[in-house]
């Protein structure tokens, strides 16, 4: 790191602990450039090129966080709102809505009301945790650490959902997808829970065909999103439904497989077997 490129590290650095220390006051652009001694145009790229969002962005991030943990707590959405600085349940709303893709209310209620059957089941690549909605897959993951454990992941992210162990229709057409009869794959249907543009980097990623790769950067570009490569890497990363939603076919740049939530050499194998069958 040259001695420039450090000077700017340290530059966003301090404007990012500025961000966490005063995110109850919501500061505006000209108040975190002028923190860090830069004009809010300079400082607005500057931060985008090394947080990979930008400043209001990554304040909204910190501020849906802190909501969060105050309406776990049993906070009312009123006063989930006034303790994270926002002007009212309507900014709290807005703001639920364009990251998280729900309510604050449905946040809190952590899918009371859902049903959800859930299964266990082998593929090429190890044990799996299929989960599913009377409208689609919810949730898929490989389950490296245990059948008790994987559960638990899944109970996480919907506390209040409940539960049964069953294998029903969506589940088993999710599973044809490791079989050699593809048929059945346009029946898949997925029940998924994001932001827009969440939604919007999963909807890309279901049109990188089996055995095809895609950069982040050209996955950005063909989401409509170019140059936020590190955003949509965030946004692949928190892909619900390991394998149907193919993250895995996401490479570097320099043509390197790159990290993967369940083990880079399983994202090696999954590309390999792809590739073989459709060679």
């Amino acid at each position: 790191m040259d001695t420039q490129q450090h000077i700017d590290f340290n530059r966003i650095a301090s404007a990012i602990a500025f961000l966490r220390q005063h995110f109850k006051d919501q500061p505006d652009l000209e108040a975190a450039a002028g923190h860090v001694h830069l004009s809010p145009f300079h400082f607005q790229r500057m931060f985008q090129e090394w947080a990979g969002v930008s400043p209001k962005q990554f304040l909204q991030y910190l501020s849906l966080d802190h909501a969060k943990d105050r309406l776990l707590k049993g906070d009312t959405l009123s006063g989930a709102a006034f303790e994270t600085g926002l002007s009212g349940t309507s900014r709290l709303h807005d703001l639920f809505i364009k990251i998280e893709g729900m309510t604050p209310g449905e946040f809190k209620n952590g899918g009371a009301g859902l049903d959800i059957n859930y299964s266990f089941a082998e593929s090429p690549f190890g044990p799996l945790i299929v989960a599913s909605t009377p409208k689609g897959v919810c949730h898929m993951a490989f389950a490296d650490t245990g059948e008790a454990e994987a559960l638990r992941d899944l109970q996480e992210k919907f506390p209040n959902a409940k539960y049964r162990q069953f294998v029903d229709s969506n589940q088993q057409h999710a599973l044809f997808i490791f079989g050699e009869d593809w048929k059945k794959l346009p029946e898949i249907k997925l029940h998924l829970k994001g932001s827009p543009f969440q939604i919007r980097v999963w909807e890309t990623l279901l049109n990188v065909p089996m055995g095809g790769l895609v950069t982040y950067s050209g996955l950005a570009e063909k989401a409509g999103h170019a140059g936020a490569s590190r955003a949509v890497g965030t946004a692949v990363a928190s892909n619900p439904v390991a394998f149907l939603i193919p993250c895995h076919r996401v490479i570097r740049a320099s043509g390197e497989t790159g990290q993967y939530h369940w083990g880079p050499e399983r994202k090696t194998a999954i590309i390999g077997w792809e590739a073989a069958k459709t060679s």
